[in-house]
């Protein structure tokens, strides 16, 4: 629900968590940067500039939609609350009104889940944003991206850091999904713009 006579130039903000740079393109850590370009192209919103150590671009989410902003941390996945606390404090959004749109490892690859408050499971990216907001409370549309057959951290961390084995259009068609979970979520939202 949306806080009565909140003033911020937005009414959310949607952060997509990745690492930043050529080399990270493509992997399974950056899908939140590929579901936050998505979303970017979906709504017509401009070219993204750099703010509050990211990439952030504003406008609707299409007309009459939301006002939003769409960031994409450039501090690197373990970081990325040092880039989104900012801000979230300079755009006055509600914590109730910050979307996150990450990897999730405890998911089957192609699984979308929409998810509100809880635990980190221990992704770098989430503990980050809970030290930056001062809570894990915001909303969160969690894309499966499968797990590898291991429990050991660096096996893990090197999966997660590499470019899709599945088809490119299975991947092209998560995103899709993944971006119209987000969609759903903003259209859900009432009260005035």
């Amino acid at each position: 629900m949306r806080l009565p006579g909140r003033a911020g130039p937005v009414d959310w903000l949607i952060v997509g968590l990745g690492n930043p740079g050529s080399e990270y393109a493509g992997t399974r850590h950056n899908i939140g940067f590929e579901v936050a370009d998505a979303l970017a192209r979906r709504w017509g919103l401009p070219k993204p500039k750099s703010k509050y150590r990211g990439l952030l671009s504003q406008g609707r989410s299409g007309p009459g939609g939301p006002r939003v902003a769409i960031l994409k941390p450039q501090t690197y996945m373990n970081d990325a609350g040092q880039s989104v606390g900012p801000a979230r404090g300079a755009l006055k959004v509600g914590l109730d009104h910050v979307l996150v749109l990450h990897d999730e490892i405890d998911l089957p690859f192609g699984e979308i889940r929409v998810k509100t408050r809880g635990g980190v499971a221990g992704h770098n990216g989430l503990k980050s944003l809970r030290q930056g907001l001062g809570s894990p409370d915001f909303t969160r549309v969690r894309i499966g991206v499968g797990r590898p057959p291991t429990t050991d951290p660096d096996r893990v961390a090197a999966y997660v850091l590499r470019r899709f084995r599945e088809p490119s259009q299975e991947v092209e068609a998560l995103v899709e999904r993944a971006a119209e979970a987000a969609e759903d979520l903003l259209r859900e939202d009432i009260g005035p713009t």
